[in-house]
């Protein structure tokens, strides 16, 4: 008898149909797999990341090349002049600084002589000084606000801490209203509301200086309340030390800034 075959070619071909082969099913179980994993939120931050640092460095790059011009165009200029122009120039650049140097040394200076009662105010130290013929009768601290532009283009307006002589137009306290300018609210991010007079929004003192300067105390409620934030081109003041000013200021008192 002859040896039982394992099977027949038609079994073989069966097997295989019920078993077919699995390696285009696990590729399109690996690409679904990298679908998945670029829609991962860690590899959407590195996307965006790496986004923002060709972005900055861009930025940068742009920077660089600018400053190159100007400095080239400098050197350019400066070639083109003579020797005689050149000294003429930096002379020029010299004698403003120390215009401006010479300017508030007089007016502290000043300040220091005026006779009558004043106050003085030092915008890089941050100090405020009550005095009369040369006497410091109170020493008060405050913070100046810082320059900046504000307003929305074109209507834009530079405010910077004032030097030089300012006068006293008006005392304020916490009854006493004050309309907010709009920039004020653009500035900290609040919507302008239609009604911009708010009642003690200098806080409990305040003193209006001609030309728009304001000489305020810290707000319990308005866009000033904030310890953190000094209104631009204005000096706040510990409402204690304004208070205590109050009784002796009068409109057209002298307050030197330097």
């Amino acid at each position: 008898m002859y040896p039982a075959r394992a099977g027949s070619p038609s079994d073989e071909i069966r097997r295989m149909s019920a078993s077919p082969p699995k390696l285009k099913l696990e590729s399109l179980q690996h690409d679904r797999a990298s679908e998945v994993d670029v829609r991962r939120p860690g590899f959407l931050v590195f996307v965006f990341s790496a986004f923002v640092l060709v972005a900055l460095l861009a930025g940068d790059g742009y920077v660089l090349v600018q400053r190159a011009k100007y400095r080239d165009e400098t050197a350019r200029l400066r070639a083109s002049m003579t020797m005689l122009e050149r000294e003429r120039a930096d002379q020029i650049v010299s004698q403003e600084h120390n215009k401006l140097r010479l300017a508030l040394v007089l007016l502290r200076r000043q300040a220091k002589m005026e006779k009558s009662l004043h106050l003085s105010i030092s915008v890089d130290s941050g100090a405020m000084f009550l005095e009369r013929e040369g006497a410091l009768l109170r020493e008060m601290p405050v913070a100046v606000g810082p320059e900046r532009r504000v307003g929305i283009a074109p209507d834009t307006v530079r405010l910077a801490p004032p030097l030089g002589v300012r006068r006293v137009s008006r005392v304020m306290t916490a009854t006493d209203a004050w309309e907010v300018p709009g920039w004020v609210y653009a500035d900290r991010g609040l919507v302008v509301p239609s009604d911009r007079v708010v009642t003690g929004a200098l806080g409990s003192a305040a003193i209006l200086l001609d030309g728009g300067t304001v000489i305020y105390s810290l707000p319990d409620y308005g866009p000033l309340a904030d310890s953190t934030y000094v209104l631009p081109g204005a000096v706040r003041a510990r409402a204690e030390d304004l208070r205590a000013l109050i009784p002796n200021l009068v409109p057209g008192m002298r307050i030197y800034f330097y």
